[in-house]
């Protein structure tokens, strides 16, 4: 019986091994050294896995790390009935010429329709940027008409308070021409009574 050595990999239909089977390959594997085993006692677990990997002890913390883990875990992940990825056998399918060129031609009609898509977008936005330039220039315009008639009414105002200055101080005399008014209607008042 062979002893599977520290880098053997598992046979093709098994992809691990029970503790059990470890426990047993640990004592044939110590009995062949020459190391007898007390009666009855098989391998520990430590002495099981170092067959199988690398056992590193730090106190209570025991960690393993397995010979061949790569081909282990493809092998796990494999179907059963599928040969190993190693085995010589290529598990990529075959590619289809049909199928290529029919990606390719997608791929064209995606890429011209990319380019409608681009030189839509900047039809849109340099009608976009035409109608913002169109309304900054007409808020502009507005701004500058507002400001040119807000100047004209501040100049109209200013006129009309000169003028109003000037209606006041020609209606000063205004007073003493009714007070003479006045006097000369009592004066006539008086002369139509002595007339009677």
């Amino acid at each position: 019986m062979e002893e599977p050595g520290p880098a053997a990999a598992p046979p093709e239909g098994r992809d691990e091994r029970s503790l059990e089977a470890l426990s047993l390959a640990g004592g044939g594997r110590e009995a062949a050294a020459g190391r007898q085993l007390p009666e009855g006692r098989r391998a520990t677990l430590a002495s099981a896995l170092e067959l199988e990997g690398t056992v590193l002890r730090e106190g209570r913390l025991t960690q393993f790390v397995a010979n061949n883990l790569e081909r282990r875990i493809r092998l796990s992940g494999a179907p059963r009935g599928e040969p190993p990825a190693g085995s010589g056998a290529s598990s990529i399918p075959a590619i289809d010429p049909g199928a290529l060129q029919d990606v390719v031609a997608l791929a064209g009609q995606v890429a011209a329709q990319v380019d409608e898509l681009l030189r839509n977008v900047h039809c849109g936005l340099q009608a976009l940027t035409a109608l913002s330039v169109g309304c900054i220039q007409t808020y502009r315009d507005g701004v500058e008409s507002l400001g040119e008639a807000a100047d004209l009414s501040i100049r109209a105002m200013y006129a009309l308070v000169a003028r109003c200055e000037e209606l006041d101080r020609a209606m000063q005399p205004v007073p003493a021409l009714a007070k003479r008014i006045r006097d000369m209607k009592g004066t006539l008042e008086r002369l139509e009574g002595l007339c009677k």
